[in-house]
């Protein structure tokens, strides 16, 4: 993530239920959220965490896709959100599914998955390479019978050994952000060519099966059978999806061909969607060069992140004449959180109060009224837009959850949520600099010729890394604050390749970080993020190297919730303790998407509730490419 991003992850985004008394009517309602709502010992086309679904078994396609868009064109776009190992900067492998090396973001659309969520739900899904899923009486166990005409792009069958060897594969040597979820997955069984069980020890949440289904690509275990599955080369993959890897040159751009005899593509999960003939994405270390190719048109569409450039920037011909159009679209009902993450696997920031002094040298009122166009609202919570965010005093149930953990965690956490400071915006607040300086005091650190020190004399140092320079002024600022305070401060640019080694080995100080939630996310999710056990997992989500055992039995509770009550009053608690604690600087979000396209395009309103694929949605219009200039 780079720039001043409302950045969120692939399967991810943005607005919720905000007000007090929407709170507590949530509070009020004893929806259920456990899989509870799923029929046991049945055939099911789909599941929810809420146990009903939007579409019944003889849907035909889903309400935002559109069966009667024209196929064809080329979209060229930017992507504005990614996962795993990709990188929009460089790539030099086609393997997305390991650590290892930097690949191209939506390299999973070439794989097809067991099931496929809906859009327009929050937490359904529905089957896709499966034709039917059964539940165990004991829920431990999800068996699932494989359509007899899934095939792989040269035509092969897959069958119930390949669903196998992907699982399991994935599970071995797969990149954390997909293993992790597999942490209490026992087996994976083959019951026949068709059928295969996934089952569980019983510790898991009853809802991780919607992670697993919807996000374990299928290989071909014919392919692998002579290649390493975690190697790191740039030979395509077998795929079964509705793309496939077309022309591409490391590091510069690759082409997504539409497979035009899809095996799915009349199938209800699979219809209406994917008009595109051709996806392109290239590749720039820097966003001013991308932002060129967009105004030439050799990028097509993109999500703006800059608020100064979208403020002042689309004043060149092609947007003046109306062949490039400006369009906010609005965000997704899904939790986020975009921040500085301060790595406290070093010593030095291992301090509460070091953390809170750092977060104090941060003016966000003048940075966004000088930087960003006063278009931003400062980040506080772990989730924001969402019910599970944190105000005010902690609720009864809230306490009472709590007070077994009390003398573990700060009392702060009874307290009202913390809230970051307010300046005066000035970029240089004094009165929030002397509280800073006090706080380092506290800590141990003095001042020794103008220069914090510790009792050895070694002066505080603190580095920034990022992987590009759009983030130079944001930063300013907050390092010239650091500065006065006698600490020894720099911002380190580095190339992609080495930005992304760099993150997943944990070898920074501080650097950004963005991601966001599903609507109702489970425990194996925020283990994910917050756990102790993956602090030191390398490519993992927790970056800030949080080791909590109060977190770790908070993430626990998740497992037993039964209601969405339940799940809100937990979430809150995490929420509370992990603010008390500042293992992140907060940043800034925004409600709505910014995106910029040359004015060829069609889509279909209202945009899905709970993401925006923009690429799978929209449709080359010949109408409007002419007018543009692109017909």
């Amino acid at each position: 993530m780079t720039g001043d991003a409302n950045y969120l992850f692939p399967f991810t985004r943005r607005q919720f239920i905000k007000t007090v008394g929407a709170t507590s009517l949530l509070l009020c309602d004893p929806v259920g959220i456990s899989l509870a709502g799923n029929a046991t010992g049945e055939k099911l086309h789909g599941l929810s965490s809420f146990g009903e679904l939007k579409y019944s078994a003889n849907f035909e396609h889903f309400g935002y896709a559109n069966a009667g868009a024209p196929k064809g064109g080329l979209f060229a776009f930017s992507p504005p959100n990614w996962g795993m190992n990709q990188n929009t900067q460089t790539f030099n492998t086609l393997n997305s599914f390991v650590l290892k090396g930097a690949a191209p973001p939506r390299m999973e659309l070439c794989f097809d998955t067991l099931m496929t969520r809906a859009i327009d739900e929050p937490d359904a899904l529905y089957c896709a390479v499966s034709k039917s899923v059964e539940i165990s009486a004991d829920r431990n166990s999800y068996i699932f019978e494989l359509r007899e005409e899934a095939r792989f792009h040269d035509g092969s069958m897959l069958t119930a050994d390949d669903v196998v060897f992907s699982f399991n594969i994935i599970k071995e040597k797969g990149h954390p952000q997909l293993s992790q979820d597999m942490i209490n997955l026992d087996e994976v069984n083959r019951l026949s060519s068709r059928i295969i069980e996934l089952r569980f020890n019983g510790k898991q949440s009853d809802r991780v099966i919607l992670a697993l289904a919807s996000s374990i690509p299928i290989f071909s275990k014919t392919f692998y059978h002579k290649r390493e599955f975690d190697s790191s080369n740039l030979e395509a993959p077998m795929g079964s999806g509705q793309w496939r890897v077309g022309k591409f040159s490391a590091g510069q751009y690759i082409e997504y061909d539409r497979v035009k005899n899809y095996w799915a593509a009349n199938l209800p999960f699979a219809s209406g969607l994917n008009h595109f003939d051709t996806l392109r994405i290239e590749f720039y270390s820097e966003r001013i060069a991308a932002f060129e190719a967009f105004k030439k048109g050799a990028i097509l569409w993109r999500e703006e992140f800059t608020s100064k450039v979208w403020a002042t920037e689309y004043d060149f011909p092609a947007a003046k004449s109306g062949k490039v159009i400006q369009k906010y679209f609005p965000g997704e009902l899904r939790p986020s959180m975009q921040g500085w993450a301060i790595n406290t696997r070093r010593k030095r920031f291992s301090d509460i109060r070091v953390r809170k002094a750092i977060g104090h040298c941060f003016d966000f009122e003048w940075t966004n009224k000088n930087l960003f166009y006063d278009a931003y609202t400062r980040s506080q919570s772990l989730f924001e837009k969402s019910s599970f965010k944190a105000e005010g005093k902690p609720a009864p149930e809230e306490i009472a959850l709590l007070g077994s953990l009390k003398g573990e965690i700060p009392d702060s956490v009874f307290d009202t949520a913390p809230l970051q400071p307010i300046s005066n915006g000035s970029g240089n607040d004094r009165k929030n600099l002397r509280t800073a300086f006090g706080l380092f005091q506290a800590a141990g650190w003095t001042t020794k010729d103008g220069k914090l020190v510790d009792d050895e004399g070694t002066q505080f140092s603190i580095e920034f890394l990022n992987r590009s320079k759009s983030f130079e002024k944001i930063l300013g600022g907050m390092t010239s604050n650091l500065r006065q305070l006698g600490i020894k401060t720099t911002i380190r640019f580095v190339d992609p390749s080495q930005y992304q080694a760099r993150v997943e080995d944990f070898n920074f100080d501080v650097t950004s970080s963005a991601f966001s939630f599903s609507p109702s996310p489970t425990a194996e999710e925020i283990r994910k993020f917050f756990h102790s056990e993956v602090s030191e997992i390398k490519g993992s989500y927790n970056t800030p190297g949080i080791r909590l055992t109060v977190v770790d039995q908070l993430i626990g509770k998740l497992s037993d919730v039964k209601t969405r009550n339940e799940m809100i009053i937990v979430m809150r608690c995490i929420d509370r303790v992990l603010r008390a604690y500042q293992f992140w600087i907060p940043n800034w979000y925004a409600a709505n998407h910014r995106v910029a396209m040359w004015d060829m395009f069609g889509w279909q309103e209202p945009k899905p509730d709970y993401a925006f694929p923009v690429e799978s949605l929209w449709w080359h219009d010949k109408g409007k490419a002419k007018m543009s200039g692109k017909g």
